[in-house]
């Protein structure tokens, strides 16, 4: 289990912070958390302190990942409420196993398993497609999916749509930024948006979705991806889980997939 850092404010500025990113006036929050507005006021002023019931029934109504809720509660002076285990730790057994089942049926097609930072953590044998031809040094552990796709020494050069590919990972990385208000991502969005990228273009009217449109020497590979989190996440690092799984785009990525993995 992993040390959580010690906060430098106090909980209740910390909760104002988080109460003024989801947009959200103390009259509305006290409303969902069933609270006065006067005892809200005097929690986020530092006027009350409020217990460690009160941190995670406002944490709830906030929409505040686990590790944040830990850091809220250390902030209040109290222990942290949610457990943080390694991936290969025997209690996260059967979460890995499930992973694991998951990744193998998605071939022939790529599928991994990324933490909040977009840091591989697993992958099926088909990813291997996609990272075909990228530097050894942006394939080394911990590898940062997004840092390869973009890095002109990683997949960007052989990504036929890299200005609308880019555009659509910045905006993703921006906005779990905003969502979170972790400075490690905000560093990565602002790492990634120094790359050189090709022109932002529209979609053509009968695209419904923004395929990822990769030159192969057997042709271009064009694949949409549906991403996945388990919903009933009660340890920090199960929270912070996505699974990412690329299907293609079009009936010839189907058949060269199936003909190459």
């Amino acid at each position: 289990m992993s040390v959580t850092a010690l906060p430098t404010r106090p909980v209740g500025q910390l909760l104002r912070d988080w109460r003024e990113r989801r947009r959200l006036s103390q009259l509305e929050l006290s409303n969902q958390a069933e609270i006065s507005t006067r005892h809200l006021s005097f929690v986020e002023t530092g006027r009350s302190r409020p217990t460690p019931e009160m941190i995670l029934r406002l944490s709830e109504h906030l929409d505040v990942p686990l590790r944040e809720r830990n850091q809220l509660l250390l902030a209040g002076g109290y222990a942290p409420a949610y457990p943080q285990h390694g991936l290969d730790e025997p209690e996260l057994g059967s979460v890995q196993a499930a992973l694991r089942l998951v990744l193998s049926a998605h071939e022939p097609f790529p599928a991994l398993v990324i933490n909040r930072w977009w840091e591989l953590l697993d992958a099926n044998a088909a990813v291997g497609v996609l990272t075909a031809g990228c530097a050894a040094h942006l394939l080394e552990p911990p590898v940062n999916v997004l840092r390869l796709s973009l890095h002109p020494d990683g997949m960007a050069p052989r990504i036929a749509n890299l200005g609308q590919w880019r555009a659509h990972l910045l905006g993703q990385v921006r906005r779990r930024a905003d969502d979170t208000g972790d400075e490690r991502l905000r560093e990565l969005h602002d790492e990634l948006a120094d790359y050189p990228g090709g022109a932002r273009s529209t979609l053509p009217p009968n695209n419904v979705v923004l395929p990822l449109r990769l030159r192969h020497e057997c042709g271009e590979l064009s694949f949409f991806s549906i991403a996945a989190k388990v919903e009933t996440a009660a340890d920090v690092t199960v929270d912070e889980l996505t699974v990412e799984a690329f299907y293609p785009a079009d009936p010839e990525t189907n058949s060269r997939m199936r003909a190459l993995v």
